[in-house]
């Protein structure tokens, strides 16, 4: 007959075990393959977790939306500001130019966030200056608020680094100049 170590017969007991058993994780094994779903306090512990989550996002989703917002119609009026310099250049005589002839002449294919004020007839006025031209006008937001822009310059709107938290705070209206 043939003698095995203690180690020997731990490890074949270790196999059995693994191999098919009746041990402890075989059990849970089958408890969890026999589960269909999740509890009811399961499933509102996820609700509550997402609900957490949102409160959380969702304010600071809209202040990302409203600073675009706010920074796209500044963008707007450094291309407009831009394109006047254009129309100056070619007309070295004119003074003043508005939105609508840039329009008009194919300085300005897009008008952005000025378009409004346009069809509206609100003049944008851009005046030529040797300091840089400065413009006067206004750029309404997709969500109705304004940014008047009055004898702003180019240095003057890449200054201003107001967030549109900020810049507007309770009003729908702010102002450049």
């Amino acid at each position: 007959m043939q003698q095995t170590s203690v180690h020997e017969n731990d490890i074949l007991y270790k196999r059995k075990n693994i191999l098919g058993g009746n041990c402890m994780f075989n059990e849970m094994k089958k408890r969890v393959n026999n589960q269909k779903g999740l509890t009811l306090i399961e499933l509102l512990a996820v609700i509550v977790i997402l609900g957490i989550v949102a409160a959380i996002a969702i304010p600071s989703i809209g202040g990302v939306i409203d600073n675009s917002r706010y920074k796209a119609a500044k963008s707007d009026a450094i291309m407009v500001l831009q394109a006047s310099n254009l129309y100056f250049t070619e007309y070295p005589n004119a003074t003043t130019v508005d939105l609508a002839t840039l329009e008009g002449d194919g300085y300005v294919d897009n008008v952005g966030s000025f378009k409004d004020t346009t069809d509206y007839g609100t003049s944008v006025v851009i005046t030529k200056a040797t300091g840089g031209n400065s413009l006067d006008g206004t750029a309404t937001l997709k969500d109705g608020k304004t940014v008047v822009f009055s004898s702003a310059t180019v240095d003057i709107i890449n200054k201003d680094d107001k967030t549109a938290k900020t810049a507007f705070g309770t009003k729908d209206s702010t102002t450049i100049q």
